[in-house]
């Protein structure tokens, strides 16, 4: 598209969700936030069995609220403030290992699981670089920039010719002098 045409650049209304979910670590964030919720209830909820009633309560049941409520606060960071994702994820997968002894086998280990995934989603998403429309209508391309992103750690390639440097005239091969 050119600076000269009329289309708008918004996002129709129905691909908003979309487009937003797509931009950062959704399901990280919504794994993280499942996690934490039976981390922080467990120790204070109760089922009831007709007359009998379980409790898992314990003594460290501060600990798992706090927990759980962390949990549930990294899950949303990761939805709304993409860039610390790594950090959250990090946090996320300290705290799920930590709510192992706190908090009755990481919320009966569904929430240790669930927290553990999405921390390590977290941590291993990355933003998909972004792509430039064409003029002609054809296949989108992604941009120059994004290209020396992606390939930042690579070295550089060098062609089968060899180009002699002052360091190299002398080295015969290999073989240098030593005087």
């Amino acid at each position: 598209m050119s600076a000269e045409s009329t289309a708008s650049r918004e996002v129709p209304q129905e691909n908003r969700f979309k487009v937003w979910r797509q931009t950062r670590p959704f399901w990280a964030g919504l794994f993280t936030l499942l996690g934490g919720v039976p981390i922080a209830y467990l120790p204070y909820g109760d089922m009831r069995l007709g007359n009998m009633t379980l409790a898992m309560a314990t003594t460290a049941g501060a600990g798992a609220l706090i927990i759980g409520v962390l949990l549930v606060t990294l899950g949303l960071t990761m939805w709304f403030q993409p860039i610390v994702r790594v950090f959250a994820g990090v946090a996320a997968i300290i705290l799920a290992l930590v709510s192992l002894p706190v908090s009755n086998f990481g919320g009966l280990v569904i929430g240790f699981l669930l927290s553990l995934i999405g921390g390590a989603m977290s941590i291993s998403w990355a933003p998909a670089p972004p792509v430039e429309e064409t003029e002609d209508g054809g296949e989108p391309e992604v941009s120059a920039e994004a290209g020396a992103v992606l390939t930042a750690g690579l070295p550089e390639q060098r062609g089968p010719e060899h180009h002699a440097t002052d360091k190299t005239i002398d080295a015969n091969g290999g073989r240098n002098s030593a005087g």
